[in-house]
């Protein structure tokens, strides 16, 4: 990819503030590039805080104008952007085109993607069941873990399909009964892929969009009938239910 255009448009213009929606599908559909070092970490910017920035930059042409002592860059669609979130804690998004920049917090791109996903029976997003070792592994974790987290009552897990793109990944849709977005949804999708989950190079993404179970009560019931693995909490009684196509299955015996 050569860049964001439709991102670099927006910012080079000024209108970030402005046409903040159209701001956060270029980034939700094209990503930025995201500067590294020589050993593959990611480089992190200061606020006026001192707390770290995520530096997106809108083509590696304009990462290297404005970060040259960066080693180099890599591509990173929103999805990954996500990942990086939860694993390093980073709140705050600095987006930089050659004539502007502009700071989105990271919960406007969560909620960007979790209107996404409630768009699961419509045309953006298909939900399917899955039967990837990733998508199992990931459905036994949560039935072993769930219980850590009060306020995650379901999860259910499916394979996504972009339909306008065709990019496929695992997802987690979580149901809690917080404000969102959900610090103990985060914390378990960190507790998952930081040791109970092991993802190889050729493991497929997973995305986790958390959604309230009030505020997004119509898309919980959508979800509860597409017939996904899920794994359920009752805080009061301490048990869990775990729901799968596969313990259907006739015994091949």
């Amino acid at each position: 990819m050569t860049g964001n255009t439709a991102l670099a448009d927006i910012l080079d213009r000024g209108a970030a503030a402005t046409e903040a929606e159209q701001l956060l599908a270029a980034l939700a559909d094209h990503g930025v590039f995201v500067p590294v070092q020589a050993n593959g970490s990611v480089m992190f910017l200061r606020n006026e805080d001192g707390s770290p920035a995520l530096p997106g930059y809108v083509s590696e042409a304009c990462r290297v104008e404005k970060l040259p002592q960066a080693f180099g860059a890599v591509h990173c669609d929103a999805l990954r952007l996500m990942d990086i979130a939860q694993q390093t804690g980073v709140g705050v998004l600095a987006l930089f085109s050659t004539a502007n920049w502009a700071r989105v917090p990271m919960p406007l791109l969560y909620r960007t993607m979790r209107e996404r996903g409630q768009q699961a029976g419509g045309q953006q997003l298909r939900l399917t069941w899955s039967t990837h070792p990733v998508a199992v592994a990931l459905r036994d974790a949560l039935a072993r873990r769930i219980r850590e987290f009060p306020p995650v009552r379901t999860v259910w897990v499916s394979q996504a399909r972009r339909m306008d793109t065709g990019f496929e990944h695992l997802m987690l849709h979580v149901a809690v009964d917080e404000p969102l977005p959900s610090a103990s949804a985060h914390r378990l999708m960190e507790t998952l892929l930081g040791g109970e989950v092991v993802l190889g190079d050729g493991s497929p993404q997973v995305a986790m969009l958390p959604l309230n179970t009030t505020e997004h009560a119509a898309t919980i019931a959508e979800l509860e009938r597409m017939g996904l693995d899920t794994v359920r909490s009752d805080p009061a009684t301490g048990r869990v239910e775990v729901v799968s196509r596969e313990y259907d299955a006739p015994d091949a015996n």
